[in-house]
């Protein structure tokens, strides 16, 4: 059984994940207005601004609506966000490490899923609940090929627990044997905020989907932790493929952080670099392509697995 980190750590993790999703927020709105020169870098605080607008702002309140459901659903995003990255190591000793904890992980997921669903579906606008079943469609479609690929990187470590994942890429990172896994997760990870290529569930031809009628605190929330669940996938995929605290010169907590910043800069990459998909062409690859892929590349890791016993 792996070393766990100290109580502390279980106050200080959301505080990290809160400032990897701020700052991840702040180069996302300097990305995109790249194009503005040098002005553009004052845009980092505006993610913080428009929290501050939000908190001020008065809720609207739309007719027959179950304000109190969708308010569990808002609540319960970053809520899970927070729990999955409860298994992910800030260096080589995790807060948590339950013997499942991949499974807890992808739990978390599905749980995030269900409560963007119930945000959609509390205001009782046709808008937010066409925007909350986008979501479950889309989840459906990268539930399975990322399901795989965490199950890829289990079955490398020959262990659920994340600590041993970790300890199992003490000499090579998973990453390179196991790039399908990593892509795949990668993809997810952005699937499952909503963000980027996959942003449909909050899409402006539905009036901004499932944020569409919530504002003030409430859509402070729901936003807020779709950055959390952002930043949660990134940080997981660290220990994941990347090795953990693992590395050279550098203090296995800083190597951690490290990583974490680099995987975040390659989704806000991809947002910027691919057009939104439309959701009839991701589930099609995913079900044609991703499934078969990932499947393969969990025959070759267990046939090497196999191979070292």
């Amino acid at each position: 059984m792996a070393e766990t980190a100290p109580l502390w750590a279980v106050v200080v993790l959301p505080l990290a994940l809160v400032v990897l999703a701020g700052v991840a927020a702040g180069a996302d709105a300097v990305l995109s207005a790249a194009h503005g020169g040098a002005g553009a870098w004052r845009r980092a605080a505006d993610p913080w601004r428009e929290a501050v607008r939000l908190l001020v702002q008065q809720p609207r309140r739309t007719r027959a609506a179950d304000r109190w459901l969708g308010r569990i659903g808002i609540g319960l995003v970053p809520v899970a966000a927070v729990l999955a990255a409860a298994v992910v190591p800030w260096g080589l000793r995790p807060v948590t490490d339950p013997a499942v904890g991949v499974v807890w992980f992808n739990a978390m997921e599905a749980l995030a899923w269900a409560a963007v669903w119930l945000a959609g579906w509390g205001p009782n606008s046709a808008f937010s609940l066409v925007g909350g079943y986008r979501f479950l469609a889309q989840g459906l479609a990268y539930e399975l090929p990322h399901m795989l690929a965490l199950t890829t990187a289990a079955l490398g470590a020959e262990s659920l627990r994340v600590g041993a994942v970790v300890a199992a890429q003490r000499g090579l990172w998973f990453v390179v044997w196991m790039p399908v896994a990593f892509a795949v997760h990668l993809l997810s990870a952005a699937a499952l905020a909503f963000w980027g290529p996959f942003a449909h569930p909050l899409g402006r031809d539905v009036a901004g989907g499932a944020a569409a009628e919530w504002s003030g605190p409430d859509r402070l929330v729901l936003l807020a932790g779709r950055w959390l669940l952002l930043a949660a996938g990134a940080a997981f995929a660290v220990p994941l493929f990347l090795g953990g605290g693992h590395g050279p010169l550098l203090p296995a907590w800083l190597w951690t952080v490290v990583k974490t910043a680099a995987v975040l800069a390659a989704l806000l990459g991809l947002r910027h670099l691919v057009p939104t998909v439309r959701m009839d062409r991701y589930m099609e690859v995913a079900w044609l392509v991703l499934v078969p892929l990932t499947l393969l590349q969990a025959l070759v890791v267990a046939v090497v697995v196999l191979g070292r016993r």
